[in-house]
């Protein structure tokens, strides 16, 4: 579950092609999102006034002003976005056979209010702990069935799957200087350095992992952003999952 701040577009993008192929249509409840899988499902709330909609991920985006996701304008009417231009919202996966459009509020809604650590802050992006939701997982189990489970065990296991990359460098010791500076920033967080060979020669990539979540990547980097420090997001590959799921011995990564 994401924290953040969402903004809409509507008419001068309509029937524009998307990241997905399709075209824009301000009328239906889609949103755009810079790494979710197309067709995900969101149940989207501003957090002011307790409003719910659910969109579906069929862009990509946004790419500035510090803002986790673009709604389409139909589906930022429900949320009172349309005069305000943006607001702070939680953004949450749903099952997808959850219908489209305005929705209820998450039942832990005020749970969540009240653990949201900066509340005041309109333009800090982080995860929210996922507090028990009786609906949610009511809908969760009865999507979900036991060889979807069964392959999401095999797959994933308590693998992580995600990482977000600081930095390439051909010197070594400004890939150690870039690791230090994360760091210094937050001593929790987990620092590789892989050597490669790229177009030919000896580079140093400066990777954050132990990442289990695209939200927990999503954070990282987002918070990173915030000091002045660029990520990007990479997901692993699935064999390197596995092996790792599998193995006691860490899979390498690509």
């Amino acid at each position: 579950m994401l924290r953040g701040r969402a903004s809409w577009y509507g008419r001068e993008h309509q029937g524009k092609r998307t990241s997905s192929g399709e075209r824009f249509n301000r009328f239906k409840f889609t949103c755009a999102h810079k790494s979710l899988p197309f067709g995900t499902r969101l149940r989207v709330t501003n957090v002011k006034n307790g409003k719910s909609v659910i969109v579906r991920v069929s862009d990509r985006g946004p790419f500035r002003h510090q803002r986790i996701i673009d709604l389409s304008e139909v589906a930022a009417r429900p949320l009172g976005i349309i005069s305000l231009g943006a607001a702070t919202v939680i953004a949450q996966v749903v099952p997808a056979t959850t219908p489209l459009g305005p929705a209820a509020a998450p039942r832990n809604l005020v749970a969540l209010q009240a653990a949201d650590p900066n509340p005041a802050a309109p333009f800090t992006t982080y995860e929210l702990s996922s507090l028990p939701d009786s609906t949610m997982l009511a809908a969760t189990a009865s999507a979900t069935t036991p060889s979807a489970a069964a392959s999401a065990s095999t797959t994933t296991g308590s693998a992580s799957q995600f990482l977000v990359q600081v930095g390439i460098f051909q010197e070594a010791q400004n890939a150690e200087a870039m690791r230090a500076r994360v760091l210094s920033l937050d001593p929790s967080l987990t620092i590789e350095i892989k050597e490669e060979v790229l177009a030919g020669q000896q580079v140093s990539r400066v990777l954050i992992s132990q990442l289990d979540t695209w939200l927990a990547a999503e954070t990282v980097q987002r918070r990173l952003q915030s000091w002045g420090v660029t990520g990007v997001v990479r997901q692993l590959p699935s064999q390197a999952v596995v092996a790792s799921a599998t193995t006691p011995v860490a899979a390498p990564l690509n």
